[in-house]
């Protein structure tokens, strides 16, 4: 339980001092807002997932994991999809960053503390990434994309292919498959390169917990009357019902029992990803579902973690 708390008040503190930023350099908001984006889409988070993949034995942890994250990501998202067209009349266009925000879980720096204290080992954490990074994600970047071209703020004129082909070839994706490679392949980087890689990757979860944090000034929770009936039916199928099905396919479909139980379940119950805000501003897509998604995922984060360690711990 200590565990679980720190990690999440680690995370609150970062988001905070984002916050602060925006409120007390307030001349320098902007200018840092917009260096930071494309520094963690092209730098910090592929450095990242490259080292987080190649120090891995792959072989230790795709097993069953990795294909319950694929399963309850897909079965969440596109459900979340479904209702919310039919209950809110949602339009096609925001439906893609409003869905990746219902499964898409911050693995990267939540998930990794949450994995030692609660299950001993990162095998779970690692699986997600893998389904979430070589398979969810490129899926994700093709709506993406298909999205920003309906919307007027993507290349109308650019080949559909092309922009499709751009969309999953995006720096994230690459890092991982080639850090994939490396761990599948046992190779490593001459100390010299791999050190100045990893320094760049453990940057990466500050910057964007600040850049968040950042997006967060002088915005209100639920303050779009039109938007809350979306936001409240995306966290609750964040928060309630993406662990309630990672439950029932990996007790009853899988088998799996105890600690490997309580792992997928947690990974399940994790707060949406940074990643997929950043992925709305990169396409010039809407970000108030995504953003307040992910605000409502976080602190519900906390009490629902508790909750699954207390009764599957």
């Amino acid at each position: 339980m200590q565990g679980v708390l720190q990690g999440f008040t680690i995370v609150l503190i970062l988001i905070g001092i984002g916050l602060a930023t925006a409120r007390f350099l307030p001349r320098k908001r902007e200018s840092i807002a917009t260096g930071l984006t494309p520094l963690i889409y092209y730098i910090t988070n592929p450095a990242l997932m490259f080292t987080l993949l190649a120090d891995t034995d792959l072989r230790s942890v795709i097993g069953v994991y990795t294909p319950i994250a694929l399963i309850t990501a897909a079965l969440t998202g596109s459900l979340y999809a479904v209702s919310a067209k039919l209950l809110f009349k949602v339009p096609t266009a925001r439906l893609p960053g409003a869905a990746m925000a219902t499964s898409y879980v911050n693995a990267g720096n939540i998930g990794v503390p949450l994995a030692l204290y609660a299950v001993g080992n990162t095998n779970p954490v690692v699986s997600v990434l893998i389904a979430q990074l070589l398979v969810i994600a490129p899926i994700y970047l093709c709506f993406f994309a298909l999205a920003a071209r309906a919307t007027g703020s993507g290349q109308k004129d650019a080949p559909l292919g092309k922009t499709i082909l751009r969309s999953i070839a995006n720096p994230v994706t690459i890092a991982t498959f080639v850090g994939a490679v490396f761990a599948g392949l046992d190779i490593h980087l001459p100390e010299v390169i791999h050190i100045p890689i990893e320094m760049l990757g453990q940057a990466s979860i500050p910057l964007l917990l600040m850049a968040f944090g950042m997006s967060l000034f002088g915005q209100r929770p639920l303050a779009e009357k039109s938007l809350r009936g979306e936001v409240l039916l995306a966290s609750a199928f964040k928060m309630l019902f993406m662990p309630l099905v990672a439950w029932v396919f990996a007790a009853f479909v899988f088998g799996l029992q105890g600690t490997a139980l309580l792992g997928v379940v947690i990974m399940a119950a994790l707060p949406t990803a940074q990643n997929v805000l950043l992925f709305s501003q990169q396409f010039r897509l809407e970000t108030a579902v995504p953003r307040e998604v992910i605000l409502s995922s976080t602190l519900l984060a906390i009490p629902v973690t508790l909750l699954i360690t207390f009764f599957l711990g």
